[in-house]
């Protein structure tokens, strides 16, 4: 047997270690190819409107690749861990450093080729799927045609043989054999207590109850200022949850005799506090990893929210056209071109204007607008919304629903004159007039009585079926007709969602792969984690079992072991992504609940069933070992 042979076999023998750190590895270089395939495609390759799409996959992939370098490593480094006494073995044997560093290096190089080969395979078998979905999320108009990705294909295999090279060489220099006594008994070794401060852990609350404090508080741009003070506060918190507080709690739960004496307690908590501290790092990892993960991915699909099909609920209008002074020459005008556009473009719509009159109040220092409600109704009854019907000379004020502006204005009188005082006893959640809120509906009555006010604006909306094509041409068309300007403004909606549909799309797509990356890596230093510990779990409880302890017993006390070690980054992880998307939510003034509760919970089901299916795994290698 060759030495190359030797370490092929080696290979083989560990593929129960070997298999999280391939499969990560396949993933991280299909993902990069997948990025490849997009940044040369014809389509958005070269000088057109695609340009800032390909620029920003190409940075992205240079991202990934850069991850992947310290992840690849990360994952050797607690591979080889793992691994000591084998090597001691092999050295009592006669092996030589030098031997023992170029069995590494080809072990590694080994899995690196076989894992670029395969994600390269697995990339072009879903080339075509990825090309549509990308086609789709992208927003462009031209078709992702499938083709033969030679650049691609060439650039993976080059930039991932240079990855594997260097991290080999890398593990392989650096690699201390120790001596020869320390490697055989790596996993005989007695550790010191965890040791843990009382004044480092009771930081912990004091730190991230700060940072979720300062976060839920800020308003605005205020986020925007506290996001690099709250982000290291909460960084170093996390790090001290999982090094001191942890065990700090465990020995404090030793210490108490009717807990720790409880059934099978002693043994989950005897070790418990090892694993916690040995652990620690890993766990601060996966907790900062699934964390920007979590918001990467919920910050952008609540932005498609926004911009997408929530944005029409916003605004129901196909166009809105507002001049800011009465008696505007240039409105006449501007009615007339997009009612042509409109006919010429055949698209069907219904017209209303709704005049805005804008009073200073003389018990405040407030400019208050003020709506007849007839033309609000008529407004109403074109969007098929409720109708506004007063009473008892009381107005309503008019909320569009994303700033709750008008709610301030609730049952505060405002004298307009000396015979008319406005009222408002309910606040209407309203799209009617797109973009302004907090201004109030009076009766045709209350109205009439009303001297000229300062200034008056008119609203025009038309009104018609969206998503459609044409609504897009005419918008685009009319937009450049009419700039804006601090006398009118004109709104195209269909167009609007189009163009930051296409500059939005890219940067979702590759925020929603660079998220599934992070949290598959997460996933993965997990598994790293826990299979490291696979054969001191093995001898523990081969020697446990000797003393009377039932396979049901054993499963019980895995069971709650794991789901410690394996959930308790990810939850602190939800509860960072939670807090920091209700931030996110604040600053915009926009609800991302129903966001943050669908991306939050499908990464905890994901998690569960991964957990599930290296659980049956672990605790079948244990039970093996007592068999």
């Amino acid at each position: 047997m060759t030495f190359r042979q030797f370490a092929f076999r080696n290979v083989t023998r560990n593929k129960r270690l070997y298999a999280g750190y391939f499969l990560s590895s396949l993933f991280t270089v299909m993902v990069f190819f997948t990025f490849s395939i997009f940044a040369y495609h014809p389509v958005l390759s070269g000088e057109n409107i695609h340009s800032s799409a390909t620029f920003a996959l190409s940075v992205s992939k240079w991202i990934i690749y850069v991850f992947s370098f310290f992840f690849v490593l990360y994952s050797m480094s607690a591979f080889l861990q793992s691994r000591k006494r084998e090597f001691g073995l092999m050295i009592m044997q006669g092996m030589t450093t030098v031997q023992l560093r170029l069995m590494i290096f080809l072990e590694n190089m080994i899995i690196g080729i076989f894992a670029i080969i395969g994600g390269i395979g697995l990339g072009l078998v879903f080339a075509k799927a990825i090309l549509l979905a990308g086609e789709n999320v992208l927003t462009i108009n031209e078709k992702l045609s499938f083709y033969i990705p030679y650049k691609a294909i060439v650039l993976t295999l080059v930039s991932f043989l240079i990855l594997f090279i260097l991290i080999s060489f890398f593990i392989s220099t650096v690699l201390r054999s120790g001596k020869l006594v320390t490697l055989l008994k790596a996993n005989k070794q007695a550790k010191s207590e965890p040791k843990s401060s009382f004044l480092l852990s009771m930081l912990v609350p004091i730190l991230i109850g700060a940072s979720y404090f300062l976060s839920l508080r800020a308003d605005g741009t205020e986020a925007i200022f506290l996001l690099i003070p709250v982000t290291i506060m909460v960084c170093i918190g996390t790090y001290l949850l999982f090094t001191q507080l942890s065990v700090y709690i465990i020995r404090k739960l030793k210490s108490m005799e009717s807990i720790f004496w409880l059934k099978t307690n002693m043994l989950l908590f005897s070790d418990l506090a090892y694993r916690l501290k040995d652990n620690a790092r890993s766990f601060f990892l996966v907790a900062i990893i699934s964390t920007v993960s979590f918001c990467a991915i919920g910050s952008l699909y609540g932005f498609q929210s926004i911009i997408g099909g929530d944005n029409v609920k916003g605004n129901p209008y196909l166009f809105t056209y507002q001049t800011t002074m009465d008696g505007d020459s240039s409105e006449q005008k501007h009615m007339e071109q997009i009612d042509r556009t409109l006919k010429e473009s055949n698209i069907a719509n219904e017209k209303a204007m709704l005049k805005l009159g804008y009073y200073k109040a003389s018990n405040s220092d407030k400019m208050i607008v003020v709506v007849k409600q007839s033309d609000y109704n008529h407004l109403a009854e074109l969007m098929k919304i409720d109708k506004i019907k007063l009473s008892g000379g009381k107005a309503a004020v008019v909320d569009f629903g994303m700033s709750r502006a008008g709610k301030a204005m609730l049952n505060e009188p405002f004298t307009l004159q000396p015979s008319v005082v406005i009222e408002a006893n309910r606040a209407v959640v309203s799209p009617a007039v797109h973009g302004f809120s907090g201004y109030f509906i009076v009766s045709d009555e209350q109205f009439a009585k009303l001297q000229p006010p300062v200034q008056e604006s008119h609203y025009y909306a038309w009104h018609g079926p969206l998503r459609q094509k044409e609504a897009i041409k005419a918008g685009g068309k009319l937009t450049n007709l009419i700039p804006y300007s601090d006398k009118y403004e004109f709104y195209a909606l269909e167009f609007q969602n189009s163009v930051l549909s296409e500059r939005f799309g890219p940067i979702l797509f590759i925020g929603l792969f660079i998220g599934v990356v992070f949290f598959v890596s997460a996933g993965s230093f997990l598994y790293f984690r826990l299979y490291s510990d696979l054969d001191d779990d093995r001898q523990k409880f081969k020697a446990v079992s000797k003393m009377g302890l039932s396979d049901k017993e054993l499963a019980k006390i895995l069971n709650r072991q794991m789901i410690l070690l394996f959930f308790a980054p990810i939850v602190v992880a939800l509860v960072h992504g939670a807090v920091a998307l209700m931030t996110l939510s604040n600053m915009f003034k926009y609800s991302l609940l129903k966001e943050s509760i669908l991306v939050l919970g499908l990464f905890f089901i994901v998690q569960v069933i991964y957990f599930f299916i290296v659980r049956f795994f672990y605790i079948r290698q244990v039970k093996m070992a007592l068999a």
